[in-house]
C-alpha cells in the first residue's frame, strides 16, 4: 500500500539537504537510516539559531524550540508558533523519547516547515494569511493524503477558528497527520491499510502527539 504523505514533497521529506550523500534519506523511519551530518554543524547557518537556545546537552525542549523558531523568522509574516505546536513538533521526531530535539532533528523539522509553509502560501490564493475549508483540502491533497470528506470535516472542526485555519494550526495539523501516518505505517507490515494493535500501544502513539 502506498501511504499518503510518503514519497511526496511535503510528507516524508526525503529530499537531500546540503552535505547529505546520495544514500542518506531524511526521516530515520523504520527501514530508513537517520539523517547524518558529514560536515561540521558549526558551518550550517541554522546552527546559530539552534545553539543560541540549546542547553548544555545540545538539545532543545519545547520552550527553547519556540524561541529558536521565533528568532529564526521561519514563520515569516505569520504569528509565532504556539508552545503546544512546538511540543508536538518535538514529539513527531522524538525517536529516543527524551522530550527534546537535537540539531539533526531540528534540521529535519526545518525542511518540513519550509515545505509546509510553501504549501500554505500556494493554497492561500487571496493572501489573507489564513486558509478555508476547501483550501485545507487542497493543501492536504498536495501532500499526497487522500482523505474522506468526513475525515476532512473533522480536521477542519479541530483546527479552524470561525471557519478559517491559521498557519500555526495548519502546521499542527501537518505534524499530526505525518506522525499518526508514520505510527500506523510502521504497524501495517503487509501494507493493507488496516492493523491490529493493543490499546496501550494505541494510547502511546496517539497521546504522544
Amino acid at each position: 500500500m502506498a501511504y499518503p504523505g510518503y514519497g511526496g514533497e511535503f510528507g516524508n521529506f526525503n529530499s537531500q539537504m546540503p552535505g547529505a550523500g546520495p544514500d542518506v534519506i531524511l526521516g530515520g523511519y523504520s527501514g530508513y537510516p537517520a539523517y547524518s551530518d558529514p560536515y561540521s554543524s558549526a558551518d550550517d547557518t541554522m546552527y546559530a539559531y539552534f545553539s543560541a537556545v540549546a542547553g548544555q546537552d545540545g538539545e532543545v525542549d519545547a520552550d527553547e524550540l519556540q524561541r529558536c523558531l521565533t528568532q529564526s523568522g521561519i514563520n515569516g509574516t505569520y504569528s509565532p508558533f504556539s508552545l503546544e505546536t512546538c511540543r508536538i513538533m518535538i514529539a513527531m521526531l522524538d525517536r529516543d523519547y527524551t522530550g527534546k530535539m537535537g540539531f539533526n532533528e531540528f534540521k529535519e523539522l526545518w525542511a518540513a516547515l519550509n515545505g509546509w509553509k510553501q504549501n500554505f502560501m500556494t493554497v492561500d490564493q487571496d493572501q489573507s494569511g489564513t486558509i478555508e475549508h476547501h483550501e485545507l483540502g487542497e493543501a492536504i491533497a498536495l501532500m499526497g493524503y487522500r482523505l474522506s470528506p468526513q475525515t476532512l470535516t473533522v480536521i477542519v472542526q479541530r483546527y479552524s477558528k470561525n471557519g478559517r485555519i491559521f498557519f500555526d494550526d495548519y502546521v499542527a495539523c501537518c505534524v499530526k497527520l505525518r506522525a499518526l501516518t508514520d505510527f500506523f505505517r510502521k504497524r501495517d507490515h503487509l501494507r493493507q491499510g488496516f492493523v491490529n494493535f493493543a490499546y496501550d500501544d494505541f494510547l502511546q502513539g496517539s497521546m504522544a502527539i
